[in-house]
């Protein structure tokens, strides 16, 4: 089963087995009491449960049930947090996570294939799509409706209207 990145385990807080996370997820009720989570540790994986959770300053600080000692957790620090694919929220209709749209091919609606989306940038008021072209060069794409025409995350392939000036 496929996993995906939801926050990073920065550092300890406290005596009491607390943690502070660096969320990598928009959606915060990923860590809300009682979800699960879990850690890889050394190939291993390890389910967590959920069972403190607030916010202090810029990190989350989760508790993680029957870790009740800054001992217990202090393995955990520099480990990344994942979720199951069971577990992702359902999307609104023209919504994507990223890992549906990291890979897909880019062609433009006269049928020329530009390259492939190799990360994606959210700079503000849209996510920008970095794509690696043919030629190896970096083409920036914004994800607005004038340009992105169609999604197929199944196919990997996206479709957008090159507007003036996009490619240059």
């Amino acid at each position: 089963m496929n996993m995906f990145v939801v926050g990073e385990i920065v550092n300890t807080h406290g005596l009491k087995g607390d943690v502070k996370v660096k969320r990598l997820t928009d959606f915060s009720e990923r860590f809300a009491v009682g979800e699960q989570v879990y850690l890889n540790m050394n190939g291993e994986e390890k389910k967590l449960t959920i069972d403190q959770f607030r916010t202090q300053k810029n990190l989350d600080i989760l508790h993680f049930k029957n870790y009740n000692f800054i001992d217990d957790v202090e393995i955990f620090k520099g480990h990344r947090l994942y979720i199951k694919e069971n577990q992702l929220t359902p999307l609104a209709t023209n919504e994507y996570y990223y890992h549906e749209i990291i890979d897909c091919a880019v062609i433009t609606t006269a049928g020329d294939t530009i390259g492939h989306v190799t990360s994606i940038l959210s700079p503000g008021a849209n996510d920008v799509w970095v794509v690696e072209d043919i030629k190896g060069k970096e083409v920036l794409i914004p994800y607005i409706e004038q340009v992105v025409k169609e999604v197929d995350p199944n196919k990997k392939e996206i479709i957008i209207e090159v507007m003036e000036g996009l490619l240059d």
